[in-house]
């Protein structure tokens, strides 16, 4: 379990977590650096140090960041070695219902002959439109946390 409190872990702790994470393998400053779009090596160095205090990653004898654990991080689940939005998840959730409810509607139609009802059309459109949102706030939160 980590030392720190996890809520220390956002913006840049965070790009640089997920950049070391992604990499599984020992990193040093200037990788995180040019990984995670750090201005300077010190900058990465001291959110490196920030994460070994949290007890994410730690120092290796050749003096590299290797990751200790994964954490649980509000908001993301863990795919491999990789950060996904839970609101990504969401969205494929109303994406299949929304593949299921227009393939009811066309089967009915064209096979069928019965013109779909209008309450079940309208569910379509507003199960389109959660997926829509669920996936563009999954993707602003993956461009915002810079997780590539």
């Amino acid at each position: 379990m980590p030392n720190g409190d996890l809520g220390d872990l956002e913006g840049t702790t965070f790009t640089v977590y997920a950049y070391v994470v992604k990499e599984s393998k020992p990193v040093g400053p200037r990788e995180v650096m040019r990984g995670a779009n750090l201005s300077s090596p010190s900058v990465a160095y001291r959110h490196l140090q920030k994460l070994e205090e949290l007890g994410l990653v730690e120092k290796n004898e050749e003096g590299r960041y290797v990751i200790k654990e994964k954490a649980k991080i509000s908001g993301y689940l863990w795919v491999g070695s990789n950060l996904v939005p839970r609101l990504i998840f969401y969205s494929l959730f109303f994406m299949g219902l929304f593949v299921t409810e227009i393939t009811i509607i066309t089967i009915r139609y064209f096979i069928y002959g019965i013109t779909p009802e209008l309450l079940f059309v309208y569910l379509t459109f507003v199960t389109a439109i959660a997926m829509a949102l669920f996936l563009m706030e999954g993707i602003s939160l993956r461009k915002k946390a810079n997780i590539e």
